[in-house]
Order: C-alpha cells, then sequence, then structure tokens
C-alpha cells in the first residue's frame, strides 16, 4: 500500500484550481500511488490525550471544471497517517495556532511527519522568514511605517508591496 498522506487545508471546492499548490502537491503525490486524505482544521480534534480527525479520502483530477471527489467520512487517529500536510491559508488566527498545537501532539504521538513543522508554522511567517538568506533576496523592507515604504520606493523604483498575512495575491501593489 503507498503512503498515507493527510492534507489539512481549506475547503477544496473554494480553491483556485489552475494557481494552487496544493493542488499541485496532491496531484504529484497520487500520481505515486500515494492515498490523500483530506481535512479541514474543524475536523481535527483530541480525545483523551490522543490527536484524531474526522477524514475523507481524496482524490484529484488536474481539471480546472472537476478537480476532487471525496470517499465518505471516517475517524482516525492522525499517527496512522505517514505524512501530514498543514497547507491552510491565511488568515493566521487563533484556529490556526490552536490547529498547529493539536498536529504537533500528533507528530509526539507516533511516527507520523508533519510538514511543516507546526512550531515552525507558529514561529516564522513565511514571507519574513525568506529574509534569514539575504543572499537569495533582492532588495527587502519589512515595515509599517508610509514614510519608509516612500524612501525604498524613490530608491528602488520598481517595488512590490506585500502584506505579511496575505496569500494568493491579496493586496499585493
Amino acid at each position: 500500500m503507498g503512503v498515507k498522506l493527510g492534507v489539512v487545508m481549506d475547503p477544496i471546492e473554494s480553491i483556485t484550481v489552475k494557481k494552487d499548490t496544493t493542488l499541485a502537491m496532491l496531484l504529484a503525490a497520487q500520481k505515486r500511488g500515494w492515498v490523500i486524505h483530506y481535512m479541514l482544521q474543524s475536523d481535527l480534534y483530541l480525545d483523551q490525550g490522543q490527536c484524531r480527525a474526522t477524514i475523507q479520502t481524496l482524490s484529484v483530477k488536474d481539471d480546472e471544471k472537476d478537480w476532487f471527489s471525496l470517499g465518505g467520512k471516517t475517524d482516525i487517529a492522525l499517527s496512522e497517517l505517514d505524512v501530514v500536510l498543514m497547507r491552510k491559508d491565511p488568515p493566521f488566527d487563533n484556529e490556526f495556532i490552536y490547529s498547529t498545537h493539536l498536529l504537533e501532539m500528533a507528530a509526539m504521538q507516533g511516527n507520523t511527519l508533519m510538514v511543516n513543522r507546526p512550531q515552525a508554522l507558529r514561529d516564522y511567517n513565511e514571507k519574513i522568514f525568506a529574509t534569514h538568506l539575504p543572499q537569495c533576496c533582492p532588495p527587502v523592507l519589512v515595515t509599517r511605517r508610509d514614510d519608509l515604504l516612500r524612501e525604498f520606493h524613490a530608491e528602488f523604483k520598481d517595488v512590490i508591496f506585500k502584506p505579511l498575512d496575505g496569500m494568493g495575491g491579496t493586496s499585493i501593489f
């Protein structure tokens, strides 16, 4: 039997198929024969110290009109899965934080690989994290101050302004 992959993500019926990286990962996993188990954050729970979830098997297709089908719901301990991907898009809110705590408990309860590490998801904003590798980045300024943003724009002319908690091109100027 293939790898048992769990994915915690946004509602799959609401994704933007042509640019969703989670769907691309799931297509690649399915091509390798992996069995995909889909769940929302609201499907995660802790029962007597064991992290569990209501899951559905998921089949995906590279088709913008018909990209997924779901199987029936079942309940499992996350420790029964080989890998769990946490792919929930922002907002980074309390529900997200609580979900990472539950996933961290699941990681401690077995050999399930959590991708990405739940604590890292809480501790590192993905846009700020890139600044840890300055040799790989263009000039970067992280601020909420208008005056510094204007100075940065005056110096570099062609700039991109992104919110730290955005995703999918939202509020990018």
